[in-house]
């Protein structure tokens, strides 16, 4: 059973950086697809970014490009980040990290549906 656990939720102001932190197993990280997505309050859940099978193709949306970066911990393969930085106000949400085993399909990343399991999120505040 896949199992994720996201963390590094925190209050910070406009114009500050976060980095979060996902982990999945039971196997490392390279052996998923995933994405961040993130539900602020009232909203649906949006995509945020995706790291693919090929761990070079990321994808992001428009509203966090160039702000925001997914990478993962190539040395220890154990943990998959988003690097936030120049935060606003609206970033302020909830943030899951969500993961597969199966291959993206063409945009299929921005979906939920392109996912198996993702976990409990982590609350993320951007004060103005």
């Amino acid at each position: 059973q896949v199992q994720v656990v996201e963390s590094g939720g925190t209050v910070v102001q406009a114009g500050g950086s976060l980095r979060l932190s996902c982990a999945v197993s039971p196997r490392t990280v390279s052996s998923y697809a995933m994405g961040w997505f993130r539900q602020a309050p009232g909203k649906e859940r949006e995509f945020v970014a995706a790291n693919s099978w090929i761990v070079t193709n990321s994808y992001y949306a428009d509203s966090v490009t160039g702000r925001f970066t997914v990478y993962r911990d190539s040395a220890k393969d154990t943990l998959l980040y988003l690097q936030m930085n120049n935060l606003r106000p609206e970033d302020t949400a909830v943030y899951y990290c969500e993961a597969t085993t199966r291959a993206f399909s063409a945009g299929s990343f921005r979906f939920e549906s392109a996912y198996d399991r993702w976990g409990q999120g982590t609350q993320v505040t951007v004060s103005s």
